[in-house]
């Protein structure tokens, strides 16, 4: 398969997200032990970087190719995310602005992830076009994209890190 071939792209975007949350990871750690909701977020990310390494492998075994003890991505991981997402929002206010990529290390790279991981979900919806692809691959990485943005809200707001807001040039 070549290098640049949509497959190779598609899951080598999924390796670059992996990293990130690899870095942010590392940048939580610095909190662990002072946050209780550090050490949340260090096993939530943990659980993710294991799923991304999952649906990385799958994405690199051509359809119709299978081998024993397969990774798989299934709807209990979709509903994993959503709970997460939901898990974090009871601690979040309602947005009334957007919020701008920032404030703090672990919310900033959060939203690096999260840029990162709506790429990797245009690339899986262009190669399901090409080749099968399956739903709920393209599914968790969307929901994955929404549970990245709450968790860098959540971070922002439990660590004590600031939020930026998008502040509307009214032209004065």
């Amino acid at each position: 398969m070549w290098k640049d071939s949509l497959r190779v792209e598609a899951y080598g975007t999924l390796d670059e997200l992996n990293a990130v949350v690899g870095v942010v990871r590392v940048m939580n750690a610095e909190m662990v032990g002072s946050h209780a909701q550090a050490e949340q977020l260090e096993e939530d990310l943990q659980w993710i970087q294991n799923k991304l390494f999952d649906l990385g492998g799958i994405l690199a075994t051509m359809p119709g190719q299978e081998f024993k003890n397969m990774p798989q991505v299934t709807g209990k991981d979709v509903t994993k995310l959503e709970r997460i997402i939901d898990r974090c929002q009871k601690d979040l206010a309602p947005l009334k602005e957007f919020i701008l990529p920032g404030g703090g290390k672990v919310s900033g790279f959060l939203h690096q992830a999260r840029t990162v991981c709506r790429r990797a979900e245009r690339l899986c919806v262009h190669l399901s076009r090409e080749e099968p692809v399956d739903a709920v691959n393209i599914k968790f990485v969307n929901r994955l994209s929404d549970a990245l943005f709450v968790l860098a809200r959540w971070a922002a707001k439990t660590q004590g890190e600031p939020e930026f807001l998008w502040q509307r040039d009214t032209g004065k």
